[in-house]
């Protein structure tokens, strides 16, 4: 089957409801296709995704990182991002940050998680429903980045506010507004914080990042507003729906749960199934330095293309029995945080915050299970989770 058999488009709801089979269809039949309603190129085996992550030189992350329409220029919609450079610029910016975000501070936070989780589920209700977003899924990552940063807790209702706007801004229907005033109300926020810090520092990663240096090079006021940004949503939504899909995932395979009830040990191994299974971020868009060949079809010099993470993942070239949910997988090379210079940076924390969450409530909670209710999904291409989710359980 070629091309124009195919209709995929990463913004069409339906698809976003569930987007496996198109992937599954997409690797099978078109590797390489072309999204008229996209403008862009996609991407969906986990070869071609890897290789095209290996190769910032022709991949390039610095005109953006999701489709746009023609004519619009990322660049000059946001301040600078780390996720949106290139090398040698981002390896200079990526040796900065990680000097704020080092192993020792993320291990020092472990305790700290434990208390945090304990804390909300003491707050779930004694019976009956829970939304699992709200309750859980959501305030624990906000929360975690509001005490690493060193701003108000009382403030992470408006995290969350801001960054399911950016998450949900759909380009193809020109929806930038509401994903820039988020933009605009995050960077106004942190700016007074930033100045507090640079006058009187903190133990608290808005010091360390203000502070942090590489080779007598600081990160400029622009960029440390940027990487306020990408931690928002970054470290926050993605992990929000990690969980999230977690919760789903694991109602939908009881035999894993009680696996994992009976043996905790294997829970940091079934994140990175749940990291594979249903990845929170689906896909990035990269532009063409050169022209590429690649399975029959010419991509051009300037052409996007849109990497998908959540169809490599699945692919059975690299997965076998891919579609398969498998909490015993070797599930190395899994792009759940990406792959080359752009790997998440806080990965580390993601797996620590999903693991102590998944081992307290299959300890605590080992009854929790779905509502009837519709599971309603976010309106993104860019990140995969449900707006709620409803869940019950027996004390």
């Amino acid at each position: 089957m070629n091309n124009q058999q195919l209709t995929y488009s990463p913004f069409d709801p339906d698809i976003i409801v569930d987007p496996y089979p198109v992937y599954r269809e997409l690797r099978d039949q078109a590797p390489a296709y072309w999204s008229v309603q996209a403008n862009t190129w996609v991407l969906s085996r986990y070869d071609d995704v890897c290789a095209a992550l290996a190769d910032p030189a022709t991949y390039s992350s610095a005109s953006g990182i999701f489709p746009t329409p023609p004519g619009v220029d990322m660049t000059q919609l946001f301040l600078p991002m780390l996720i949106m450079t290139d090398p040698p610029r981002h390896t200079a910016l990526r040796k900065i940050v990680t000097k704020a975000f080092t192993p020792r501070r993320i291990a020092e936070l472990e305790p700290h998680i434990h208390t945090i989780v304990d804390d909300l589920l003491n707050d779930s209700p004694d019976s009956g429903g829970w939304d699992f977003v709200s309750g859980f899924a959501g305030p624990l990552p906000a929360i975690v980045i509001a005490d690493m940063l060193g701003v108000p807790r009382a403030d992470r209702d408006r995290f969350r506010t801001w960054s399911t706007t950016l998450i949900q801004s759909n380009p193809t229907r020109g929806e930038f507004g509401p994903g820039l005033d988020a933009a605009a109300s995050l960077y106004e926020y942190f700016s007074g914080f930033l100045a507090e810090r640079r006058a009187r520092p903190q133990d608290d990663l808005m010091s360390a990042l203000v502070q942090a240096d590489a080779d007598g090079e600081r990160l400029s006021e622009e960029e440390l507003l940027g990487f306020c940004l990408l931690l928002l949503v970054a470290g926050h939504e993605t992990t929000t729906n990690l969980l999230s899909n977690s919760a789903v995932v694991l109602a939908q395979h009881p035999d894993s749960r009680r696996q994992l009830a009976d043996r905790p040990d294997l829970v940091p191994g079934a994140v990175e199934e749940l990291l594979r299974y249903d990845s929170p971020v689906q896909g990035l868009s990269r532009t063409l330095t050169r022209p590429v060949d690649l399975h029959g079809q010419h991509m051009a010099t300037g052409q996007t293309v849109l990497l998908l993470f959540g169809s490599a993942n699945r692919d059975d070239r690299q997965f076998p029995d891919g579609e398969r949910f498998d909490i015993f997988r070797d599930t190395q090379g899994h792009m759940g945080f990406g792959f080359g210079v752009h790997y998440c940076l806080g990965a580390s924390l993601a797996r620590l915050e999903a693991t102590i969450a998944l081992e307290a409530l299959i300890t605590r909670l080992p009854s929790l299970r779905r509502t009837d209710a519709k599971l309603e999904r976010f309106d993104s291409f860019l990140v995969r989770g449900p707006k709620s989710l409803p869940l019950r359980y027996d004390r």
